[in-house]
């Protein structure tokens, strides 16, 4: 017996960037209200929940609970930003076992309005860990890591932050033809909303050298839900299916001979693009987790988009655009940099690369046929987990 296929139905994302008094709770809820609209379903069909534990305590229970549902599969797998990742591989693999018909993905979060400082708040356990015991001593916060992991690129692959400051660029481009990140930028402060230059980048504010400050992602508030469903609710729907094609999953820690200038994105990549049987080569849409300008060039080079060392170059001169033939369009939504980043932004790179496929963008890639959705979580250069989705249509 063939195994279920399964597809993104529906989608959405919250659209503003501050949540206006809302709870994450009402967020995740209107998202996944709106997401089973998109997908031509309704509460009773949910029997699959998967949650990242961001509202608070007893995970996946407790959203049931405030959502009316009464699931038969529950995923509380919590990995930081690439959890949406790795809710989508396991609601494929749920739906292939039976288990499942329709599976509810959602976020949501009040990072800005909470002032969480998100990169730059001191990362010192409440418990003793063993893992940081090398890094506690000096509480390096979460942008002294990736700064770490880009300094090292730099030294080792000559690597520039002209470079670094391209994939912002890019991703500026892609915001500025998106209303909803265009209103975002002014509801959250920035002063210049348009397209930025490579020069507009290495002059921003220094944070954590090489990184300035438009190389790092913003703070906002903001959700998402993505409804995941088998080949036989698909067929009647309304709006055309977006397949998962493959998934992989990975983790990553510092060792003694460990390469800070490598992800696990090297694992999770390989698994996925060879349970789709594709190659880097066909992907027409790469949303990468984008909370520095790092981020991105390393998971370029780790999924196989460019050589390890040859990321800078391979992202230069606006390669990357939508409107660019030749390279994967990269995070046509504005990414984390330019649209929005609440703390765990892989929600967001499923719910765009489905809008491609569908054709709905506002950077449209004509013709989309193959997407790659990737997460990091955690901290590069450090203990951090690797998600990776390939999308298609038929």
């Amino acid at each position: 017996m063939t195994p279920a296929r399964a597809a993104i139905a529906g989608i959405h994302e919250f659209p503003t960037r501050l949540a206006g008094g809302l709870s994450k709770l009402q967020i995740k809820a209107e998202c996944a209200r709106r997401a089973l609209a998109d997908a031509g379903l309704s509460w009773s069909d949910v029997d699959a929940l998967y949650d990242a534990g961001e509202t608070g305590p007893l995970p996946g229970v407790g959203v049931a609970e405030y959502f009316g549902v009464t699931p038969r599969v529950i995923d509380t797998t919590a990995v930081g930003g690439s959890a949406y990742q790795y809710h989508a591989a396991h609601a494929a693999r749920d739906i292939a076992a039976g288990r499942a018909n329709v599976a509810l993905l959602t976020y949501g979060s009040t990072a800005r309005s909470e002032s969480r400082p998100v990169g730059t708040g001191s990362r010192i356990q409440a418990e003793p860990q063993p893992g940081p015991n090398m890094e506690t001593p000096y509480d390096p916060p979460l942008i002294g890591i990736y700064a770490l992991a880009a300094q090292r690129h730099m030294a080792q692959y000559g690597t520039t932050p002209e470079h670094l400051a391209e994939i912002a660029v890019t991703t500026r481009g892609h915001a500025v033809r998106n209303p909803d990140a265009v209103q975002g930028l002014t509801d959250l402060g920035v002063k210049h909303t348009g397209e930025i230059t490579v020069d507009d980048v290495l002059s921003s504010r220094l944070i954590a050298d090489p990184l300035h400050r438009l190389d790092c992602c913003l703070i906002s508030d903001g959700g998402g839900a993505v409804v995941i469903v088998s080949s036989a609710v698909a067929a009647s729907l309304p709006k055309p299916p977006v397949w998962i094609l493959g998934t992989g999953e990975a983790i990553g820690y510092t060792g003694n001979q460990t390469d800070i200038t490598t992800s696990a994105a090297v694992r999770s990549g390989k698994d996925a693009f060879g349970q789709a049987g594709v190659r880097p080569d066909d992907i027409d849409i790469a949303m990468i987790y984008d909370s520095f300008t790092i981020t991105v060039l390393t998971v370029l080079e780790d999924l196989g988009f460019a050589k390890k060392g040859e990321g800078g170059p391979f992202a230069a001169g606006g390669r990357l655009r939508f409107d660019r033939p030749g390279a994967p369009a990269l995070n046509t939504d504005g990414g984390g940099l330019s649209s929005n980043h609440p703390g765990m932004r892989g929600i967001f790179l499923l719910i765009e690369a489905t809008r491609q496929l569908r054709g709905e963008s506002t950077a449209q890639v004509p013709g989309a046929r193959l997407a790659v959705a990737h997460g990091n979580g955690g901290w590069l250069g450090s203990r951090h987990s690797a998600g990776t989705v390939i999308l298609g249509r038929e």
